[in-house]
């Protein structure tokens, strides 16, 4: 890869085919020959967003607290050129995913069910609203993806982010990373997922060889270097979550506001103006230790009815409705707040002893996811039984930390594994996890594997027609 990849700029960074990597080559190829065979003609660009997996700091972005992601090898590609029809055409080279045409002025996003396309409509939306184009150019548009979806490495988001990027360079905007993982997260809102940032952050900022530190409000991103001597491995539970169709993200969303905005009162602040920890954090001026003590001096360790919140915050059904519910979270009535409280403090917390700490000393860092697994799965319950089976495999097999990783309710786990052990780690895992069971063995290569910190976002622009 030329040094020119190492570049943190700050646009997107465009590429010729010479500056791509070996594996990257045949991949493109492939891409651009569907490309040519479902439209006569070769592509103008091609865009390709990562996945992402989260080493620590699960479930609090959106309170507003620091996380650490990084970029993996799987992504999204796409192989795009304009037209002058006014419409978006979008065919997958998978052939589980229909094509899909539209006008790229006037459509609609089914946010009750939505299909892959729905994810593509978000990010051209989002570049739409910000860049006011009157006029934008038609695509026409060929998609490969390699993360497995709806399993916690952000296909999703990935999606949203590569159709920004496509969207922005077909129209020749000029958008900065910052600018468009920005719009990227408020792009998700569309489809109805209440996310914080980290997903689209990671997705433009990331850099080969390095996890982020990514903080929010204001958004920055530091360069974190990891452990030597380790490797990172995923492993899929092949348990599918769609965060879009269930509300089982939007509820911990909403937990989180409601045991704010009760802190909050409680503590004699306006709560309405109040809506996540990190918000209310500030205003306290109290170490996480000290968030720590407020939950356990204010809340009750057994669930809020819904009647209880109302009467605390002196608002009737409807207003709260208003105030703190989302759309799918209006029929709840029970809300575990001082677990869910609990979590995103200690979960901030050990996000924070690695900023300050030796994030190169592999035990540390092992321990702490660990424990952070144990906080997801009996805290904030966004594991299954699965997740907790693989874990404890991982465990056993010889990795010094495994947690949940991503929205949880099935998806993958994450491993920090000595460099030594790989191999009979791998063996081990697949023996004691996916052997047992012909479905997971099935695509036991694309469910369990090594990766690396990736790059980020960029695109490839060249003559693919002597590609």
């Amino acid at each position: 890869m030329s040094s020119k990849m190492d570049q943190d700029q700050d646009k997107p960074a465009v590429y010729s085919l010479a500056e791509v990597t070996a594996s990257q080559v045949d991949r493109y190829r492939n891409i651009t020959s569907r490309h040519k065979e479902r439209y006569g003609k070769f592509p103008d660009f091609l865009a390709r967003a990562p996945g992402r997996v989260n080493i620590i700091g699960e479930h609090i972005d959106y309170s507003g607290y620091s996380v650490l992601p990084m970029a993996i090898q799987q992504d999204i590609v796409m192989a795009v050129s304009t037209n002058n029809s006014g419409e978006i055409n979008l065919t997958n080279t998978s052939s589980k995913y229909s094509d899909f045409t539209t006008s790229i002025k006037d459509f609609k996003i089914n946010s009750t069910k939505p299909s892959w396309y729905n994810y593509f409509l978000c990010g051209v939306k989002g570049i739409l609203e910000f860049s006011k184009l009157s006029d934008p150019v038609g695509l026409d548009v060929t998609v490969d993806g390699t993360v497995p979806p709806s399993a916690g490495l952000s296909s999703s988001s990935a999606m949203v982010c590569c159709a920004a990027l496509s969207l922005m360079h077909a129209n020749k905007l000029a958008i900065s990373k910052m600018e468009l993982a920005d719009i990227c997260m408020r792009c998700e809102w569309y489809i109805g997922t209440q996310g914080g940032g980290m997903d689209q952050a990671i997705c433009f900022l990331a850099k080969e060889g390095y996890a982020k530190l990514v903080d929010f409000r204001p958004l920055r991103a530091t360069d974190v270097k990891l452990p030597t001597g380790f490797v990172f491995v995923i492993a899929n539970t092949c348990v599918e979550m769609n965060k879009a169709a269930t509300a089982h993200f939007n509820v911990r969303v909403v937990e989180c506001r409601l045991a704010t905005q009760i802190i909050a009162k409680a503590k004699g602040l306006n709560w309405r103006e109040i809506r996540s920890f990190g918000e209310l954090h500030k205003k306290l001026g109290l170490s996480l230790q000290e968030m720590l003590a407020v939950v356990e001096e204010i809340l009750h360790q057994h669930p809020y009815e819904k009647k209880e919140v109302c009467q605390i915050l002196g608002v009737t059904d409807e207003e709260l409705n208003k105030e703190s519910l989302s759309a799918n979270t209006l029929d709840v009535e029970q809300f575990k707040l001082y677990n869910r409280s609990k979590h995103v403090f200690s979960e901030a917390e050990r996000v924070e002893s690695l900023r300050h700490g030796n994030i190169t000393e592999g035990s540390t860092l092992g321990r702490i996811l660990f424990d952070g697994h144990h906080s997801g799965s009996v805290l904030y319950e966004c594991s299954c039984k699965e997740l907790d089976e693989l874990v404890e495999i991982c465990r056993n097999a010889g990795a010094i930390g495994s947690r949940l990783t991503g929205a949880g309710w099935g998806g993958c786990t994450i491993s920090i594994v000595p460099e030594t052990l790989a191999d009979s780690f791998l063996a081990e895992v697949r023996s004691k996890y996916f052997e047992v069971d012909p479905k997971r063995l099935e695509r036991v290569d694309q469910n369990l594997f090594v990766t690396q910190p990736g790059n980020g976002a960029h695109l490839v622009e060249d003559n693919f027609a002597e590609f």
